[in-house]
C-alpha cells in the first residue's frame, strides 16, 4: 500500500511540475512547458545554468562512484573504525 502510494504521489507532484499556461507565454521557445516563471534574461543565464548543470552532474557521478567504491586500501582509514572492518 505504501508503494502504490508513493507512486501516485510521485506522478501527481511530476504533472504539477510542468508550467501554467501563463508561464509558457514569458518562456523563450525551448522552455516552454517546462519551467515556471519569466524565464532568462540574457545569453549569460544560459551560461551561468550551464556551467551549473555541469558541476551538478560532475559532483553527482563522483559522489556515486565514490560511494559504491571509495578504493582506500590503508588500515589506519577512519572507515575502518567506523565500520569495524578487520
Amino acid at each position: 500500500m505504501k508503494k502504490i502510494l508513493l507512486i501516485v504521489s510521485m506522478l501527481i507532484t511530476g504533472l504539477l511540475a510542468f508550467a501554467c499556461p501563463a508561464c509558457e507565454i514569458a518562456q523563450p521557445r525551448y522552455l516552454r512547458g517546462i519551467t515556471h516563471g519569466t524565464g532568462p534574461q540574457s545569453n549569460w543565464d544560459f551560461l551561468i545554468i550551464s556551467v551549473t548543470t555541469i558541476i551538478v552532474i560532475a559532483t553527482l557521478f563522483y559522489s556515486i562512484k565514490w560511494l559504491v567504491k571509495p578504493g582506500e586500501k590503508s588500515v589506519t582509514h577512519i572507515k575502518h573504525l567506523i565500520l569495524n572492518i578487520d
